[in-house]
């Protein structure tokens, strides 16, 4: 317990020290930059003493209240199978009960699920976003599985990136999206990582912060967990798998996060019940074996992992992210659109030369695609008309060769006609002559009759 308090009184002073560091930093930077820009890049720098206080050594208290009014922003992002734990850490963590759904384990791809809380502690704001990584590894392929959450990080860099470049920015009162810290969860096997893990840590190491972290360690024995936790190190470091370091060059964090970089991967253990252990109630969980306490040092790390993400390294976090991750991002998004510090000639960049260039090419090559689409349509004009053209002969050639067939039904029915004539001609004649035989013998043999009759 007083290891905890020491730590923790420890924590607060160098989260406080680290915040006016940090902020005063990025303020002689700033100034640095203006004043180069100012003078010549030959010319010394002229150090003057100061006859009496001048009142500007205030800037880094300015800073921190106006920080602290304005608020700050965390963007957490939590890697892992379903049912690992990840909400109940989150829980625990903050200490407050997320929203959370309950995800199945049939899901057909990953989904990312962000969720953003607005917190409070003392005077201090925070805009917490929490994306959680729905239905990963519960594929049976799993080749794809780290490609949506590679591609929702680069989506947030590339949404501040457009933000950036806007003509009229509103970077003050922004939104930041950016994932500033990947929890990933591994599953307490006690044996190795498995292959989705190596290739999904090694895909996003260097696009964002990760700290590995062992769920539910309560199920494995100490010896197992402190064997898994060097097998984990040494298949990371076999992998060339680089996961986040805390910083050790600021002398107020030095001996602590030099100690606990010592402990990763952090093995935890998350609840949100209270169980009455002596006299006093804390978060643990209950087993019919024993109870093991969340906040208790020699039960897992969950007060070093809180420690480390919450009350020591997040500003670190956060600037980690702008400085590294997103500047390799920004950086080669302008190489890919042309852009370089400096032009073959070794001169220095100018923008405007660069746009124009760039426009020039563009234009160019909008021309060269005009000429090519044009000719092309000409040619396929050309091509169609001799198609055209083929088609109208052989449709007039077969038009002929019907004409031709009709003409020539229509002369042997004009013959069949004249021969069907004629022969109803001489049939006509026939029976005109059968017809006359047939009175004259009916005369004859009606004379005798009649003389019979008299007599």
């Amino acid at each position: 317990m007083l290891r905890g308090a020491r730590c923790k009184t420890l924590s607060v002073s160098a989260q406080c020290a680290r915040v006016r560091f940090v902020l005063f930093t990025a303020w002689t930077k700033t100034a640095e930059k203006l004043s180069l820009a100012e003078v010549d890049q030959n010319e010394e720098e002229r150090c003057l003493e100061l006859g009496g206080h001048v009142g500007f050594d205030s800037l880094p208290d300015q800073l921190v209240s106006k920080s602290v009014t304005q608020g700050f922003c965390f963007n957490i992002l939590c890697v892992g199978e379903t049912g690992i734990g990840k909400s109940t850490l989150m829980n625990t963590l903050f200490n407050t009960l997320f929203e959370a759904e309950e995800a199945s384990h049939y899901q057909n791809g990953v989904c990312l699920r962000p969720r953003t809380y607005d917190l409070k502690e003392s005077n201090v704001q925070l805009k917490l976003t929490v994306v959680d990584t729905v239905g990963f590894g519960d594929q049976i392929n799993k080749e794809e599985s780290f490609k949506p959450i590679v591609d929702y990080i680069d989506t947030q860099f590339e949404t501040y990136l457009q933000e950036e470049m806007k003509i009229k920015r509103s970077l003050f009162d922004y939104h930041d999206t950016r994932i500033h810290i990947c929890l990933y969860f591994i599953a307490p096997t006690g044996h190795s990582l498995k292959s989705l893990d190596l290739v999904t840590m090694k895909k996003l190491d260097s696009k964002v912060n990760i700290i590995p972290i062992i769920a539910k360690a309560d199920t494995i024995s100490k010896s197992e967990l402190h064997k898994f936790k060097i097998k984990i190190m040494s298949e990371l470091v076999s992998n060339g798998v680089q996961i986040h370091q805390f910083p050790t060059e600021d002398e107020a964090v030095t001996e602590i996060n030099s100690s606990m970089n010592a402990h990763l991967p952090f093995a935890v253990v998350g609840s949100v019940e209270e169980v009455e252990v002596g006299n006093k109630m804390v978060k643990a969980r209950l087993y019919p074996w024993g109870t093991v306490q969340v906040e208790n040092e020699s039960h897992c790390d969950f007060v070093k992992l809180r420690e480390m993400l919450l009350r020591v390294n997040m500003e670190d976090l956060r600037e980690q992210t702008h400085a590294r991750h997103y500047e390799l991002y920004r950086r080669c998004k302008l190489e890919e659109m042309g852009f370089t510090d400096t032009d073959p000639d070794n001169k220095p960049f100018s923008l405007q030369e660069t746009y124009e260039a760039k426009r020039k090419e563009f234009l160019g090559d909008l021309q060269h695609n005009e000429d090519d689409m044009r000719q092309m349509f000409v040619n396929k004009v050309k091509e169609t008309e001799a198609e055209l053209k083929v088609k109208e002969r052989e449709l007039h050639e077969r038009f002929e060769q019907l004409k031709r067939m009709h003409q020539e039904e229509k002369r042997n029915l004009e013959e069949k006609r004249s021969d069907l004539e004629e022969d109803m001609n001489d049939f006509n004649r026939r029976k005109v002559a059968a017809e006359t035989l047939m009175g004259q013998s009916l005369q004859g043999s009606s004379q005798p009759f009649r003389k019979d009759k008299k007599k």
